[in-house]
């Protein structure tokens, strides 16, 4: 299921607000389309933010009129900086734009800057997709025939280009013939786990439960739960992970009752820039999204409400990270990116 595409001059995605009731793909001309998309959480999950990124200044390149190559770099250095503005915490969103311009930069004229920026979005979807069936594979060994598997948020075809990074990895188990269940954590306040990631296992025909967020500690203390794997927006140096917000305190859980936390994620995820999660910019969203559900208020006018998207879940917490290259515990991840003799 391809969640975004670069059709002809144009961004196809599907909206994910309207899901599971409506199944719906919108059309965006511009930078500014996708990056009020993208606020709006039409499209979210970090690998597809980066295509989406990608995508944004590819439309641009394509439909600008700029008659030489400085004029072009201007109008995508615009787009660029108007997406980057969207979500702070997703570092894949500022890989994808890197990879842009970096193709627009190299481009000798503006017609070869103009088809490079669109060869390369389009490249950047089709590793994406590639990359996740790998962290697929590399996860599905770490799950057992009948384990009950718990996870937070959307990390599924919805937050990727397709197939997914944690829910890539109940798919793979499930293709190899693991009969794996899983709990989706409903995933407040926008319910990503209950709207999306029951909806995409639904698809599939992977048994899927939901339960309220609260309920994950509760069925881990009288041993329901076999495992969790959760995605990530960013992962940095020592190994702390930002991912949607409820992440920590359900590794936390996890601890205590010595169930196996895993987290699933491209490389284009970590940040090795980054040495602590303390450094990790947290994005705030607007409180009417926890203060009013449908056209009811539940929270009384006049009192504030703090909602943070993501928190930091310390690499201590962490049993190990998946990602396309290998599974590895949290403190090695410089082992990833050690280019190996052949």
């Amino acid at each position: 299921m391809r969640t975004i595409e670069l059709r002809g001059k144009d961004v196809l995605m599907i909206d994910q607000t309207l899901l599971p009731n409506e199944l719906k793909v919108i059309r965006c001309r511009s930078a500014e389309e996708v990056a009020r998309a993208i606020e709006g959480m039409k499209i979210r999950g970090a690998p597809a933010l980066a295509a989406a990124a990608a995508m944004g200044l590819a439309v641009t390149a394509l439909r600008s009129r700029a008659r030489d190559k400085a004029s072009l770099m201007e109008e995508l250095e615009r787009a660029s900086e108007r997406i980057a503005k969207t979500r702070p915490t997703a570092v894949n969103l500022f890989v994808g734009l890197e990879r842009a311009m970096s193709a627009a930069s190299d481009a000798k004229d503006v017609g070869a800057a103009k088809k490079s920026v669109a060869s390369e979005a389009q490249r950047a979807a089709e590793e994406d997709i590639e990359v996740n069936r790998a962290i697929g594979r590399n996860g599905a060994k770490l799950l057992k025939n009948g384990d009950t598997v718990m996870t937070h948020c959307n990390a599924g075809s919805l937050a990727t280009v397709d197939y997914g990074t944690a829910e890539g990895v109940f798919r793979a188990a499930w293709e190899a013939g693991k009969k794996i269940k899983v709990i989706a954590r409903e995933t407040r306040p926008l319910l990503q786990g209950a709207r999306l990631t029951a909806w995409e296992l639904k698809r599939d025909g992977i048994p899927v439960k939901v339960i309220v967020d609260s309920a994950a500690g509760h069925l881990m203390a009288h041993g329901q739960i076999d495992v969790v794997v959760v995605g990530a927006d960013r992962i940095v140096a020592n190994g702390d992970t930002a991912n949607k917000i409820g992440t920590y305190p359900l590794a936390l859980v996890a601890k205590e009752h010595g169930v196996p936390f895993y987290v699933a994620a491209p490389l284009s995820t970590i940040d090795m820039k980054t040495k602590s999660g303390k450094e990790i910019p947290i994005e705030f969203r607007d409180q009417e999204e926890v203060a009013v559900w449908g056209t009811k208020r539940y929270v009384p006018k006049g009192v504030e409400v703090l909602n943070p998207a993501f928190d930091v879940t310390p690499a201590k917490l962490i049993t190990a990270i998946i990602t396309e290259k290998g599974v590895v515990k949290p403190n090695d991840l410089k082992s990833l990116f050690v280019k190996r003799k052949n």
